[in-house]
């Protein structure tokens, strides 16, 4: 992929994902996300309804007349993009795969976050976290952004989930919002992932394809693992064969999600070629009512 390419790609997603903040995304991430606290802004006059807990004494003793303390939201905050960049993000049955998904929603969040003046950071990893780019505002360091995600090629084609959060843990001395946006083809991540979301207000964005549970009846196919590389026949036409196939998928994706549930972390399943926009838009509603 030439220059001009990848900036062709980078305008286009840019141009897809800021409509969609501006539409929908922005003030639904503002609402999701609590600030840091609380922070004095100013005083006036005390009007009849007010607290009288927020009365500030040494105002209103020194001009004779009641005055309150007005707080304001600390909004500004720190949004780290934690991208699984491994071989199995490279699958993909249709005209999207996996890694472009995740993608598109590393990049609507991250316009979500700068349109509230919030700072981004990117996390890529694979079996090693292979790229970190500090948290910073503004459109050009988020095209940055989206630039290293159609340009990093990884060194390894395996999946730690562990050895990000364990990076992320280290690298971000405050609470920050970490997304990790994942296929979560992983095991033995759980305790980081309990300690990381402890730390800060983390979200898992899970990402799949259908094809990965839903097997066409298209005779004998060689079948390739990405990040391994074992190679394997399997005879699509026999129904026993596509039906064990979709059952193992699909009680993975249901230990995946009681296994975060019980963890408490706030998680959503997102599919190549389907709309992530309502099922997305729906996590952060429920973030929203529960804050």
């Amino acid at each position: 992929m030439t220059s001009a390419d990848i900036l062709k790609k980078v305008r286009y997603l840019e141009i897809r994902t800021k409509g969609l903040v501006n539409n929908l995304f922005g003030g639904e991430y503002l609402s999701a996300f609590k600030g840091r606290g609380m922070a004095f802004s100013e005083v006036r006059p005390y009007q009849y309804g007010d607290d009288i807990r927020m009365i500030d004494w040494n105002v209103t003793a020194r001009t004779g007349s009641p005055y309150i303390k007005i707080f304001e939201e600390e909004r500004e905050q720190t949004l780290m993009v934690c991208v699984d960049i491994s071989g199995s993000g490279l699958f993909g049955s249709f005209t999207q795969r996996k890694l472009d998904l995740a993608t598109e929603l590393a990049s609507v969040l991250s316009f979500s976050a700068i349109k509230n003046n919030d700072k981004v950071g990117l996390l890529l990893f694979s079996d090693v976290v292979e790229k970190f780019i500090p948290p910073r505002k503004g459109r050009l360091h988020v095209l940055r952004l989206i630039r290293e995600l159609y340009t990093t090629k990884p060194v390894h084609k395996g999946t730690s989930i562990s050895e990000a959060l364990t990076f992320l843990s280290k690298i971000l001395p405050r609470r920050s919002i970490i997304t990790l946006i994942s296929d979560m083809q992983d095991e033995g991540y759980e305790k980081d992932l309990k300690v990381l979301n402890r730390k800060h207000d983390l979200i898992c964005l899970c990402v799949d394809d259908r094809l990965e549970s839903e097997l066409p009846d298209i005779g004998l196919i060689p079948v390739t693992d990405p990040e391994t590389g074992e190679r394997i026949l399997i005879d699509t036409s026999d129904k026993k064969v596509r039906y064990g196939f979709g059952e193992r998928r699909k009680n993975e994706r249901i230990k995946l999600s009681e296994k975060l549930r019980k963890l408490q972390v706030d998680h959503v399943q997102l599919y190549t070629n389907d709309s992530y926009i309502e099922p997305l838009s729906r996590l952060l509603q429920q973030r929203h009512k529960r804050n």
